[in-house]
């Protein structure tokens, strides 16, 4: 939840996932603006565009999907990208939807997926211990392992997050918390000590 301004953590309460039309839910890395800007897309798509129509069918995940799939290259081929890594998930009809969409255009769907640094360190946890039948409770506690390991290895990293989750009756995002973290590990407290060069 973390807003950088420069080098400067600046906003330490910034929230990045965003509930789109009925069906989906979106989060975003990257750029705060670039992403008011795809949400000013998707609102004008949804409130505008879907629902004029009233003909009782809503966009789901996967044409939500698919649509900031062709933005996002979109604005690539322009040469002015909107510098966001994006998370799709959702739920109609019965049928999941997991995809990511990157700044470039680049897209895929899985059964899990991550964006930034937690492509590298999030992501081998989360296959060694991810099960397609697991509790809500066990999903929580494991991205909460994830994002305490990104935590600790990202200087400008806040340990506040959101969780979301997406059904039939619709999406349900958390209030904002903190994770619980330990800084007494003997690597923290002299993490010089023994370095080549060290003062």
């Amino acid at each position: 939840m973390g807003g950088s301004y420069g080098s400067t953590l600046r906003y330490k309460s910034v929230e990045r996932l965003k509930s789109v039309g009925k069906h989906s839910l979106l989060g975003a890395s990257g750029e705060i603006s670039d992403f008011q800007e795809i949400l000013r897309n998707l609102d004008e798509l949804i409130s505008l565009y879907d629902n004029m129509w009233d003909d009782g069918n809503s966009l789901g995940p996967k044409e939500v999907h698919n649509y900031l799939t062709r933005m996002m290259y979109n604005r690539r081929n322009k040469f002015n990208p909107l510098w966001n890594s994006l998370v799709l998930g959702g739920v109609k009809n019965g049928q999941k939807y997991l995809g990511t969409v990157s700044m470039i255009g680049v897209h895929y769907e899985d059964n899990h997926v991550a964006t930034g640094f937690g492509n590298h360190l999030a992501k081998p946890i989360i296959r060694d211990e991810w099960r397609e039948d697991m509790s809500y409770e066990e999903g929580v506690k494991l991205l909460e392992k994830c994002m305490r390991v990104l935590l600790y290895r990202d200087r400008s990293a806040v340990n506040k997050l959101q969780i979301a989750k997406i059904t039939e009756e619709g999406v349900t995002i958390s209030q904002p918390y903190s994770l619980k973290t330990f800084w007494n590990f003997s690597a923290f407290q002299n993490p010089t000590a023994g370095a080549v060069g060290s003062w």
